[in-house]
Formats: structure tokens, sequence, C-alpha cells
């Protein structure tokens, strides 16, 4: 546990007593504050009173006197679609907002723990896509240098249920736009941005605020290195609003759109990824025939993990061995299973079109499982990406939403996931890959993406 500092013998709220909720309390209480819980489901509320915290009811009037801080949960929304009461009531009382993310980047500067010999460091993966993958494969590599790390955030544990580093410790954070959006300090030695799609436009109030919340992990205390994807417009306006120049090492681009050779910079052609610097080649690696890392997008994750490594100074060589013995995270393009060369691939994670589209583009000849809770706009932009589909198998509320934006593609209505996978593996052939990348929220049919992957997984075994 990390104990949250600057707050001894003051009163904390804290609203939303979730994962994050419950270890945010635990961690003020270690560092001497008073947490005043509150949380609208009456069984949170009981699970956090059982622990001995003081329930406060946030709600009434005059709930913020003598508050220090107000500390939310991620998953509550501070100003789109509409303010929260509660925060606009912190907001009326002039009482500062902040998160766990916050508290966990103030706690970091002021704890004993700076006085290592190597005091720990932060790498800290931000963007649409590929931050799951991307926040694992680094730890991954830190693991198999030799280098101890723990791996939170919004992957993994809470940011301040963690140990506290040890020397020479790296933090390694996966952090979505609800956690950077809110924190009010975010200072990580490095800072990873991987790419921007559409996504939460509803909780940011559109593209602009989505890129603002993510584009606050470079400029609220910024990183001494940023490793910036510059496929998008927005990471290249992002690289050049950090740095003086490309000459400048504080930056590393990375792509899979195009060769970068000015600069510091990290791309992949071809399944080959390379790292150049001051006009050098400084490595090259084959990652087509590595299985925890299919497809394009996978290797712009590898990509964004190289160049963070690398800015840590992990040699190129370990980096590469390391690559050989990732396995992948479930839901993200993982091999389920094999049977009579037909293979079967959960991507449950593509929750919307941008992951989609990169799943359909790392197999040849797919049986595509798509469906759930579709997003603003539907499947519309997937067009370009179904000529590798050889039918597509539908599920969920979006089902026959998805199937008018199919054009010429051959599919089926399956509403479950049980017959979506029956029907598929009954009529895959030889060469064809079953995959699960719905493109689609899983709220209508599963509390979340993971027990979406989950029943896929199980149907596929059973069948197996």
């Amino acid at each position: 546990m990390i104990p949250v500092l600057g707050y001894e013998d003051r009163k904390v709220a804290v609203l939303g007593l979730g994962r994050s909720g419950l270890a945010t309390a635990r961690s003020l209480k270690a560092g001497g504050a008073q947490a005043l819980c509150w949380d609208d489901s009456v069984e949170a509320r009981a699970a956090a009173e059982a622990e001995g915290f003081t329930i406060h009811d946030l709600t009434k009037q005059g709930a913020f006197e003598d508050v220090a801080c107000l500390v939310v949960s991620p998953g509550i929304p501070h100003l789109y679609p509409e303010p929260n009461k509660v925060i606009a009531a912190a907001w009326d009382a002039g009482v500062p907002v902040d998160n766990d993310i916050g508290l966990f980047f103030r706690s970091l500067g002021q704890g004993e723990w700076m006085d290592h010999d190597t005091p720990p460091r932060v790498i800290a993966v931000t963007g649409s896509n590929g931050k799951s993958t991307t926040s694992a494969l680094i730890h991954h590599i830190l693991t198999e240098n030799g280098t101890p790390s723990q791996l939170a955030g919004n992957i993994g544990r809470g940011v301040l249920d963690i140990e506290p580093p040890e020397d020479g410790e790296v933090v390694v954070l996966e952090l979505s736009s609800y956690q950077t959006d809110l924190a009010r300090a975010l200072t990580p030695d490095v800072a990873v941005f991987t790419n921007l799609s559409p996504d939460h436009l509803d909780r940011h109030g559109g593209m602009g605020g989505y890129f603002a919340a993510k584009r606050r992990l470079f400029s609220e205390g910024g990183p001494d290195r940023a490793v910036i994807g510059v496929d998008e417009a927005e990471g290249q306006y992002l690289a050049n609003q950090l740095v003086e120049g490309l000459s400048d090492t504080r930056l590393i681009r990375v792509s899979v759109d195009r060769k970068l050779t000015d600069g510091w910079s990290v791309f992949a052609r071809k399944g080959f990824l390379s790292e150049w610097r001051k006009g050098r080649q400084m490595a090259s690696f084959d990652l087509r025939e590595i299985a925890g890392l299919p497809g394009a997008h996978n290797h712009q994750n590898a990509c964004a993990a190289y160049a963070a490594c690398r800015a840590i100074n992990i040699p190129p060589k370990v980096i590469g061995a390391a690559f050989e013995t990732f396995a992948g995270l479930p839901h993200r393009s993982q091999l389920v299973g094999e049977k009579d060369g037909v293979r079967f691939v959960n991507d449950s994670k593509a929750t919307n079109v941008d992951a989609a589209a990169k799943a359909l583009q790392a197999f040849k000849s797919i049986r595509w499982i798509a469906g759930g809770m579709g997003k603003d706009g539907g499947i519309a932009d997937l067009a370009p990406h179904l000529g590798s589909v050889a039918k597509a198998y539908l599920i969920g509320f979006s089902a026959r939403d998805f199937a008018l934006q199919l054009g010429d593609t051959p599919y089926e209505i399956c509403e479950t996931m049980e017959a979506a996978v029956t029907k598929a593996a009954s009529e895959a052939q030889a060469g064809d890959t079953v995959l699960l990348a719905p493109a689609a929220a899983s709220f209508d049919q599963y509390p979340n993406f993971e027990k979406r992957g989950e029943d896929f997984t199980a149907q596929v075994e059973a069948l197996l």
C-alpha cells in the first residue's frame, strides 16, 4: 500500500467505493488522514463500514465543511455529459477535487522511497488502443532485464494498492482518459502516447475533450522523456508541443505507417521494428513470428514498449529477447485454441471500431463474431477492412444494426455467444480464424469485456 501524504489529521472525502475507492480510503488512513466515505450503493457503503471507515453522506447540505479534498473514483463523470452533483457541491464549497492517480503522484514526490540510492521511476502509458498490451509488455521486459517493477493503474492492481517501490524499481501505469482527466498531479519519468481514435466521447464532450484528457499526462508537470505515436494528427501535434526540434532526445517518435529516420525514432514496417537515432539505425528486430504480438496493431505496441524501455537505457538485445517470451494478454488477440487448421482468437477488448479494424487486419479468412452495445456510428467505418471476413456472426443488442452496415459481407444473426461460436466453428475450414472482435461495448449481455471474452473462451474450449 502507498500511504497518501499531505493530508495528515485532515478530513478527505471519498466518492465511489469500488476497487479504487476502497484502496484510496485505506491509503488515506495509512497516511494519517480521516477518510469520509460515500457511495450511492448500500452494499458498497456497508463494505466500507465493515472495514471501519466513516460513512459520510456527501449529498447533504454542508457535507464539505472542514473537508480538505474530494477524491473521486474514475467511473464517476465530473464534467460531461453533466457534472455529478456531489462534485458540483465540492466546487461550490471550494474543495479541491482529485483522484487516486493524483494522490499517487503527490505522495510519490514526498515519500521516504525517494531516499533510495536509485529513486524509483514511473512509466505511464495512455492512448486509445494498445495501452494494456504496451504496459504489460514494458513490465515483462523490465522483469526479463532483472529490474524490479510493478504493474498498476487501469490494469492489475489499483495504483495506491501497490507496495512501496524498492531501490531502482520502475512502476508501470496504464492510465485511461478517465484517470488522466481529473488527476491534479501527473509527473511520470516516461510518458507514452500510443494512438488516438474516437472513444468515450460522451464522457469528454467530444473528440477535443477526449484528446485534452490524454494530453494532460504530458502537460501537468511533464515527463522527463516522452514516447509519442505520430500516426495521427493529435500525436504529431503533441510531439511538436513537447520539444524544440527533432534532435531533442526528450522525445522518441513511434510509427507503424511510415519510416522515421530523423531524431530518435522507433518504427515498424512489414513486420520489422527499427530504432534510429541521429540518422543511424541502432537496432532491428523481426516481429512477424512472435506469437504474443500478432498483427500490425501489436507491432505498434511493441514499438511503444521498446521505446519506453530504451528511454531508461535497457539494451536492445534484452528487449528483443523479451519479445520472444511475451505471452500476450487475455482478451487481446489471445489465441484460445486450434483444431483441424482453424484458429480461435479472443479479442474481446476490441470494444471500438478502431481496435476491431486492427484485429481484422491481423488475420486472413476470418469468421468474425461481432456485436454488443454498439457505439455512435456503428461499424460503418469498418467497410474498408471487411475483405478478409468470410462471414460475420452477430450477437447482442446491436446485431441487427451492424447487419445493415456490412454491405456484401455474408452474415448471420446469432444473438448469443454460444450460438455464434457453434455456428462459426461448424462452417470454418482449415486456414480460417474464428475471431471475436466485437467493435462494441459488452454491457448489454456482460458486466465487462473480460466476462465476454471468458464466455467466448469457455464456448471454444467446450468445442475443442
